[in-house]
């Protein structure tokens, strides 16, 4: 008798996300009207990304803007963990309010079957992430254009993390898309 190997794939931890030519993620109050542009018809491959994910995380800040904004797909395919302190008594379908140390919760979802992990933002959950081991690969789409100040990719703190580049790809608009592994 054959016995057939099965071979479960380990969910990975994915930063995606634009960022600015100087390195920020939105403006001060963040904003990211400078993201307002023309998109390719690929939309630079958000489309096959969306189709490799069923989880997002993000940050509290990221939620309150993005859903101020009406955005974030919230109740969409995807799971949203939000992380927060201070977290609401409900939130909408779709949305789990997340307190707990992020190397618990990283071992949480990667237990669970399921497609890769998003962390959409912002750069304070993005650093605690890091800073935790719990990133497996970053993929940048840096944009043409200079903010001046803003939102940093990750909290400023003392860090040295050595990235592999995996690919790179541009667009005729002048956007680079990196993608790297830790």
């Amino acid at each position: 008798m054959v016995r057939k190997q099965t071979f479960t794939k380990e969910r990975r931890i994915v930063v995606s996300l634009a960022v600015s030519a100087d390195g920020f993620i939105a403006r001060t109050d963040g904003s990211v009207d400078w993201l307002d542009r023309p998109w390719p018809k690929d939309h630079y491959g958000m489309d096959e990304f969306m189709a490799s994910i069923d989880a997002v995380v993000l940050g509290g800040r990221t939620y309150r803007e993005a859903a101020g904004r009406g955005g974030g797909g919230f109740g969409s395919k995807s799971k949203y963990y939000v992380f927060t302190h201070n977290p609401p008594a409900k939130g909408p379908k779709g949305v789990e309010f997340v307190n707990e140390p992020v190397g618990t919760f990283a071992a949480r979802l990667r237990a669970q079957p399921g497609k890769d992990i998003w962390i959409m933002g912002g750069g304070g959950l993005i650093a605690s992430f890091v800073d935790a081991g719990e990133v497996d690969e970053f993929i940048f789409h840096v944009i043409p254009t200079f903010i001046g100040e803003g939102i940093p990719l990750m909290a400023p703190a003392r860090r040295t993390v050595p990235l592999t580049l995996h690919a790179t790809r541009h667009w005729d608009d002048g956007v680079v898309r990196l993608h790297y592994s830790r």
